[in-house]
């Protein structure tokens, strides 16, 4: 599949697109507390569009690990609803992503008008999946093995059958536009997180558009000894490698610099 439909948009994934992030959180591991206010949020949302992304994605719980609260539903809610009102007040054609893993709030962001969800827990909430068949939005499958570490010879048998198994059903259900998102850190150590990158390859074989996010990720931090303020070059590293490996869209903090490696990216690949 080399498409996505947005808004009633087809985008074209023949190049690899952007999805820019803005947590709208006091503790994401590497911007939290940045984009609090209405202004800051507005700021940002310029900076990504201006800088080269497709898709903005929208959070308002930090998904790190031992994030240093955990955002209740009515708050996640309210928060959600007031910025994507606001954002697409002021930006009415941006494309919103919403980084949630509640249905409840994935429902009211897509009658908000939104475009897409990116569920990070893998449909955790079982009533996710009638929620994107029922409004027919894209949808960020991710797989989150956080709960149930897994022995590194069986990740990627493990993750061809989570995908092909919730794949299966989110088609029997009717919703075509299904994005894989292999869980980078999510119940992945070190070793495994680097693994997966070298066999981004094998997943090709699921015939849906994959979703790299590792962003200042602590695999960068650990590898290379730095903090996440320190890891942007890793980060580019890693999403060229990415790229390389069939990265469809790429998650990222620095838009202007993923860009940058797309183009590169692009006349590597140009005839």
């Amino acid at each position: 599949m080399n498409s996505l439909c947005l808004n009633q948009t087809l985008i074209p994934l023949d190049t690899p697109i952007i999805m820019g992030i803005l947590n709208i959180t006091e503790d994401s591991f590497f911007d939290g507390g940045k984009y609090l206010s209405e202004t800051a949020v507005l700021r940002r949302v310029e900076q990504i569009l201006e800088e080269g992304a497709t898709i903005v994605d929208l959070g308002a719980v930090s998904t790190k690990p031992n994030a240093i609260t955990e955002v209740n539903e009515v708050f996640e809610f309210e928060t959600i609803y007031k910025y994507v009102k606001l954002i697409l007040s002021h930006f009415p054609e941006v494309h919103i992503s919403v980084d949630t893993f509640r249905a409840k709030v994935a429902e009211m962001a897509i009658l908000e008008g939104a475009a897409m969800i990116n569920d990070v827990s893998g449909g955790a909430d079982e009533n996710m999946f009638s929620v994107v068949e029922k409004h027919k939005v894209p949808y960020v499958l991710t797989h989150n093995n956080r709960n149930n570490p897994l022995q590194t010879k069986e990740l990627i048998p493990n993750i061809l059958s989570f995908f092909g198994n919730n794949i299966e059903k989110l088609i029997s259900s009717g919703v075509n536009d299904i994005i894989i998102d292999l869980g980078f850190g999510f119940g992945k150590n070190l070793e495994q997180n680097y693994y997966l990158l070298r066999h981004l390859n094998t997943f090709s074989v699921i015939n849906h558009p994959m979703l790299v996010g590792i962003s200042r990720k602590s695999m960068i931090q650990k590898a290379l000894d730095v903090s996440s303020s320190e890891s942007l070059c890793g980060t580019i590293a890693l999403n060229m490698v990415s790229l390389l490996g069939g990265s469809n869209i790429l998650r990222v903090h620095d838009v202007k610099e993923c860009a940058e490696c797309i183009k590169l990216f692009k006349l590597i690949h140009s005839q």
